[in-house]
């Protein structure tokens, strides 16, 4: 099997402020993790974890680092993977360490700067995977970047990600979509204005997208762009946080 994204990561300046948003936006409940050497919130969908919450480490805002979402890849090894990503033209920001409990992860980045996280977890058995277009959960997974084709060869040597079908977007190229064990799982694009940081943007599912919209707005989020139909008849639109963290959400097409 292919390796999938398998956990999603806020960081921002204000985690009672965003776990407030997301709680009114998504339906999300908040809840400490109870982890011994830091603040963490895990963030769940009836009842179900989706993902976490922690504010902005002071080396990362030091060094620039702002809110955003971050996904992590699951694999059978971190070590291993981190060794053959950097062979691949990936970068380590943070080498392979424990979480007690939890597992082992590394934060690292594409060819292109693309940061995410790799994650073996412990014994366990693997939480069941909801259905397609299930409200609450992650439903596209978008990377904007400065050269997809170098993106995607990346990313399909080390997790085995294949190619689906492709988009004709015109003056702004093709939008590739690729899938995890023959499920279409998100796309890739070269984003015209990335100014030399290219990110991962995540869709997360909800009902009725112009209601979810409106959600955003009357909680201090911004629309930055939609709600638009896309290919396929979804409808989504992308937003930013009060704190200022992009985020996407998106609606199964009727």
């Amino acid at each position: 099997m292919a390796s999938r994204f398998v956990w999603y990561e806020l960081m921002t300046t204000d985690p009672a402020a965003a776990a407030g948003f997301y709680g009114r936006v998504m339906g999300w409940s908040a809840k400490d993790s109870g982890l011994a050497d830091r603040s963490y919130t895990i963030l769940s969908a009836a009842d179900v974890p989706v993902g976490g919450l922690m504010a902005i480490p002071p080396h990362a805002a030091q060094g620039g680092a702002g809110p955003g979402w971050m996904g992590y890849i699951g694999v059978d090894n971190v070590d291993t993977v981190a060794s053959r990503l950097t062979k691949a033209g990936g970068t380590i920001h943070r080498a392979a360490e424990d979480i007690p409990g939890v597992g082992r992860f590394a934060v690292v980045a594409d060819p292109q700067g693309a940061p995410f996280a790799l994650f073996t977890g412990g014994p366990g058995e693997e939480a069941p995977q909801p259905a397609a277009g299930t409200p609450g959960r992650t439903g596209w997974h978008e990377l904007h970047s400065t050269d997809w084709q170098t993106a995607f060869a990346f990313y399909s040597g080390l997790f085995g990600w294949t190619k689906a079908e492709a988009h004709d977007m015109g003056a702004m190229g093709v939008y590739q979509i690729f899938a995890i064990d023959g499920v279409g799982a998100g796309g890739m694009f070269n984003h015209q204005d990335l100014a030399g940081h290219p990110f991962w943007l995540f869709y997360f599912t909800v009902a009725d997208i112009q209601e979810a919209a409106g959600r955003v707005t009357g909680n201090g989020g911004r629309i930055l762009n939609g709600p638009m139909e896309v290919p396929g008849g979804s409808m989504i639109v992308h937003c930013a946080d009060p704190q200022g963290a992009m985020l996407a959400l998106v609606a199964p097409g009727r």
